[in-house]
């Protein structure tokens, strides 16, 4: 038993100071906001029922989705899944929770640029993330609008 705790103390100390240098290394490209964003990221995940539903594929293979309900004319929920990087998880994130409250016009207007403001920047090799991000938001609002036409048309 005691060679177990010491292997486990070993391993833990270990990935600790794994953690320490991508930390350490992490800070020097990325800002603290997206660091925050990417570690612990909100409204990962897909909405239930989404009033809309939209993709977009990166220029890196990374690709976003973003589901969406509304409630009148808000976004009342917001949920993104991504098989990006860290840039792109903090992307997401930080797109979803601007992004609930504004009604379906404000939420289009939504610029790439305004969201690399909101993260404190990135890298060039990562900037493409918040158009990927902001295409995929406005994807799933068009996908809303084109669905509630289709349900006041009556289309099935």
């Amino acid at each position: 038993m005691t060679g177990d705790r010491k292997e486990s103390s070993e391993l833990d100390r270990i990935v600790q100071n794994i953690m320490s240098v991508l930390e350490s290394e992490d800070s020097k490209i990325y800002s603290e906001e997206v660091i925050a964003e990417f570690r612990d990221p909100a409204n990962v995940g897909w909405v239930a029922d989404a009033d809309g539903r939209g993709i977009a594929d990166g220029l890196c293979n990374d690709t976003m989705e973003i589901t969406l309900k509304l409630d009148g004319d808000r976004v009342a929920k917001c949920m993104f899944f991504t098989d990006g990087c860290g840039a792109t998880i903090a992307c997401g994130s930080r797109l979803t929770k601007i992004a609930i409250g504004k009604n379906v016009d404000e939420a289009l207007e939504i610029e790439p640029d305004y969201l690399a403001d909101l993260l404190g920047g990135l890298p060039d090799d990562h900037k493409h993330c918040t158009s990927l991000a902001v295409i995929a938001l406005r994807n799933a609002l068009r996908d809303c609008v084109r669905r509630r036409r289709e349900k006041e048309d009556g289309e099935p």
